[in-house]
């Protein structure tokens, strides 16, 4: 059976797995570093969608391949939305996900609502179309880190209805119900449908 391959414009090897492992054996996720992409493809939208769809672009016009690209933020309500588009560098160059969770819980610091939700946006570039999925999952920062696993703010984003931290949860657990998980679902369940 020939193998569908996609490129999935990561660098971010954990990224890569807990993508790969929700995909059917038919899908072939190739990283950027497969296909001999070095470059840093500019992320230089306002939104989270439009990042999304600027790294999946660059990648099926420059390489010539079926593309798809996410782009995450954490949106805080009570930080009017920051740090959102800018959640990677959040605390400045280089990305930095420890002095970015100390630039968080300090902006929040003495502030009750620590209402927050990650929004992920997966564009398909995919035989000549452009297809949008999104994912949201609501939830709290914590006023200090908890568990090791998983990356960036996954330590002080407790989930709605749980209470470990992303960072605590396998996953499994955490593909479950995470903004990403839901956007690579829809993105998955068209991709069984083509």
């Amino acid at each position: 059976m020939n193998k569908t391959k996609i490129v999935f414009a990561t660098n971010n090897a954990k990224k890569l797995e807990e993508v790969q492992a929700m995909l059917p054996e038919s899908i072939e996720i190739l990283s950027l570093k497969d296909i001999s992409c070095l470059e840093d493809i500019p992320e230089t939208s306002n939104t989270i969608e439009g990042n999304s769809i600027l790294k999946a672009d660059y990648v099926t016009e420059n390489y010539n391949y079926a593309c798809f690209a996410d782009d995450t933020g954490l949106e805080v309500e009570s930080l009017n939305g920051e740090p959102g588009v800018y959640s990677a560098r959040y605390a400045g160059e280089p990305a930095d996900s420890e002095k970015n969770m100390d630039k968080l819980l300090k902006n929040l610091d003495g502030i009750e609502n620590r209402k927050a939700h990650f929004k992920t946006v997966v564009c398909l570039n995919l035989n000549g179309e452009q297809h949008l999925f999104e994912g949201i999952c609501n939830g709290t920062i914590l006023k200090e880190r908890k568990g090791e696993k998983g990356f960036g703010y996954d330590p002080i984003f407790q989930p709605n209805g749980f209470s470990q931290s992303f960072a605590e949860m396998t996953m499994d657990e955490k593909a479950k119900i995470s903004h990403r998980g839901i956007a690579v679902r829809k993105l998955i369940e068209f991709l069984n449908n083509l």
